[in-house]
């Protein structure tokens, strides 16, 4: 299989959909240029060409008249166009490498969506001006935008074979990169779908306003959040570094807010100090943010958790 996209300065768009094809077919030939005797040769034509036909491998958004968005209005560049055509597949063939899931071909659709919302788009409307996905210098198309040969770059390795062959070696880094963004994405959306069961058939204590968790790892906030609205803190244990933990719930998905705060008393307080207000003397910390504290057993964080819950009592009362 033959990769075409265009040379010269290259994009987070580009360098992501060039990333999907090379998950589906690692040993693809990858050629970067604008000749379009070579560009007619292409399997997959990337960010060149003119052409959007996803039958025939041609993933172009340039072209005049080239009106291609999502149903959210989001329009698309060459990360999106390919991720659309692709991205159930590149999903199903991650998740298999990666985690050892054999995911269904609506699942891995599902998951590609998602990875849509949250990332591809971002690189889409960059490209195209429309936004930054992130503040300042440091969204994930400005980062790959860095890859690229500056002026000093270019005046040390001059304009020829040599400036050529650095622009391509730092492609494919950028390739890298996204393509480990990529991997972490679905890793954690798959991990985030095994941990749904075991989650929702934890211990639930204290009638049902704690949740008793026996691996910290699980990612738990979404479902908690969603489907049990009784509970205010969960005690997690944290099997690396044998200890537990006690955490608020967030009130919503994009704020800090809790829907109860760990006691005031106990914000920023370490060891001892911590140990002399709550009366547990394995008590290790409590972060300033009153988001998570720590004990070394489960008497311990259980004890914490018992006074939390008292704490927060009286004020829902009122």
């Amino acid at each position: 299989m033959l990769i075409v996209t265009h040379g010269g300065k290259f994009h987070a768009d580009d360098a992501w959909a060039v990333a999907v094809i090379k998950v589906l077919h690692p040993e693809a030939e990858l050629v970067r240029t604008r000749d379009q005797a070579i560009i007619d040769r292409g399997d997959v034509v990337i960010d060149v060409g003119g052409i959007w036909d996803p039958a025939l491998g041609r993933f172009d958004h340039h072209q005049k008249g080239f009106s291609g968005a999502r149903q959210s209005g989001v329009p698309y560049a060459s990360a999106g166009l390919v991720w659309r055509e692709y991205g159930g597949r590149c999903v199903a063939a991650l998740a298999l490498q990666h985690t050892g899931q054999q995911l269904s071909e609506d699942t891995a659709q599902q998951i590609a969506w998602a990875i849509d919302a949250d990332i591809v788009q971002y690189l889409d409307l960059s490209d195209v001006g429309a936004a930054k996905n992130a503040p300042g210098g440091y969204g994930m198309s400005a980062v790959v935008s860095g890859y690229n040969l500056n002026w000093m770059d270019e005046e040390r390795l001059g304009y020829g074979e040599a400036a050529d062959a650095f622009r391509l070696q730092q492609f494919h880094r950028a390739m890298d990169f996204l393509a480990e963004v990529m991997a972490n994405a679905v890793k954690y959306r798959v991990g985030a779908m095994l941990a749904l069961e075991q989650v929702r058939g934890a211990q639930v204590l204290e009638g049902g306003r704690l949740l008793y968790l026996r691996n910290s790892a699980l990612p738990w906030s979404s479902v908690v959040r969603k489907e049990m609205p009784k509970v205010l803190f969960v005690i997690s244990h944290n099997l690396g570094e044998q200890r537990y933990m006690l955490h608020t719930v967030p009130a919503t998905a994009d704020t800090f807010e809790a829907r109860a705060d760990l006691p005031a008393s106990w914000a920023g307080l370490r060891d001892a100090d911590l140990a002399a207000v709550t009366g547990v003397p394995d008590a290790g910390f409590c972060h300033n943010g009153r988001f998570i504290a720590a004990a070394k057993s489960y008497e311990g964080i259980y004890a914490m958790a018992l006074q939390a819950l008292r704490e927060v009592e009286p004020a829902q009362a009122g």
